[in-house]
């Protein structure tokens, strides 16, 4: 069975960056009828947090991005010591003593030197009284000895992969105060949780070579790899800077619709155009890995909008039931007021104006050459209620008294009751209103 996940740290809010990871990994194994497991990777206990933990499951929950197990790394603390126990003994992990400043100087140094800048495994040649002298004044951490030896994979989207390990730092996964780190914890998960797929970053592509050779030291076989390109501005500048601005919490505070999000990040980077769907169901059966290219993918945030508000408009009255019933909308006049504002909402919260211009009035939009043909033109109307013709047999004794016709006719009045320059059919708005205009 195709299982996959995504684990994210409870340290932040899910932004449209991380997001296409738990997008892909979630398409993937609903239209392949696997199993989405969320993996929460909660082993730093000073950076995760319970309310990020709470906003991930939130953020995915508004989605609808529902996974069938979800984990948590910080339950699992003794599957990782017990791996970490098997690696020793196979001569695999080994203690290092370096502290972060004696690292930074080997790296500079073997930078001056026009050398990559690798850990030199000076740990490894320690003896076992040189051991005993530095773990008498400072905390080990301990890495994994990679093999030597080139690691490759064909990545679902990338394509043949092919690193050297001797170009790559042996890992720290257990760090001097005992942490395990995201390396060791992931790979353990990703073998005893039967992980088939993995879909992430491309910035992840070294962890992915190491990841292999732990998967195997560990007598198990790698999951199918891809990784998706990085998110750039609209003019291909970085969108790290943007990404407090692009969290889903706050797109979704903004109105945004969450299929309007969803059909955009699963087409973005990918050889097919953005299709608006109805349902996540509807993007995981449209979704093919295969169509996405290495290429830095541009992203304007400037684009949901206009996606979001035709997704909106094209929704029925159903589907906005419960915010006009907040709105105070009856609910025999849902429909109706539904059919009337829907091509004049970009987001869920404008039509709160609108249902007050019904029942409240606005105040009227009148240039001052309209100003006498407007205070003639009123009074004529009459109270309410209003019926589908009120409109037309108002506008058609204004046009017999005054002379006024066209534009110069429709748009004044139309100024006058809804006090915008746009805005819906007349004709339709008129038996909704529950005020005279003009005249409270």
């Amino acid at each position: 069975m195709v299982t996959t996940r995504f684990a994210p740290s409870p340290t932040g809010f899910l932004h449209v960056g991380n997001l296409r990871a738990a997008l892909f990994n979630w398409a993937i194994a609903r239209k392949a009828g696997g199993t989405f497991v969320l993996r929460l990777d909660d082993t730093d206990p000073e950076r995760s947090k319970p309310e990020y933990a709470d906003a991930i499951r939130e953020d995915l929950e508004w989605l609808g991005l529902l996974w069938d197990r979800l984990e948590r790394q910080s339950d699992r603390l003794d599957r990782y010591a017990e791996a970490a126990d098997r690696l020793r003994a196979d001569g695999r992990l080994y203690e290092a003593f370096e502290t972060p400043t004696e690292l930074d100087l080997k790296r500079r140094k073997q930078l001056n030197m026009g050398r990559p800048p690798v850990y030199d495994r000076a740990a490894l040649d320690l003896s076992d009284a040189e051991k005993d002298a530095l773990r008498a004044e400072r905390p080990a951490h301990w890495r994994f000895k990679l093999d030597r030896e080139r690691i490759e994979w064909a990545d679902g989207i990338l394509g043949d992969v092919s690193i050297d390990a001797a170009s790559v730092s042996d890992p720290v996964l257990i760090r001097g105060d005992g942490q395990v780190l995201y390396t060791l914890a992931s790979v353990v998960d990703d073998v005893e949780m039967g992980i088939t797929d993995v879909v992430r970053g491309s910035d992840h592509v070294t962890n992915t070579a190491t990841q292999i050779q732990m998967i195997r030291a560990l007598g198990a076989e790698p999951p199918r790899f891809a990784h998706h390109s990085l998110l750039t501005g609209p003019g291909g500048e970085a969108l790290s800077k943007r990404l407090g601005t692009l969290a889903l919490r706050d797109l979704r505070a903004a109105g945004v619709e969450p299929m309007a999000i969803l059909s955009l990040m699963a087409r973005l980077g990918s050889a097919d155009p953005v299709e608006l769907r109805s349902t996540p169901e509807e993007v995981a059966e449209g979704f093919d890995l295969s169509r996405f290219g290495a290429a830095p993918t541009k992203l304007d945030p400037d684009d949901l909008g206009p996606l979001s508000a035709r997704y909106l408009q094209g929704l029925p009255a159903s589907a906005v039931d419960a915010d006009l019933a907040a709105l105070g909308v009856p609910e025999g006049e849902r429909e109706r007021f539904w059919a009337a504002m829907r091509e004049n909402v970009e987001t869920r919260g404008d039509l709160a104006a609108w249902w007050r211009l019904v029942t409240e009035g606005a105040s009227p939009l009148v240039a001052p050459e309209d100003a006498d043909f407007v205070a003639e033109a009123l009074p004529m109307l009459g109270d309410p209620p209003y019926g589908p013709e009120t409109w037309g047999e108002w506008t058609a004794a204004v046009k017999a008294r005054t002379g006024r016709k066209g534009r110069d006719l429709f748009m004044p009045l139309r100024h006058a009751v809804t006090g915008r320059e746009k805005g819906p059919d007349m004709a339709a708005l008129m038996p909704l209103l529950k005020v005279r205009p003009g005249g409270g």
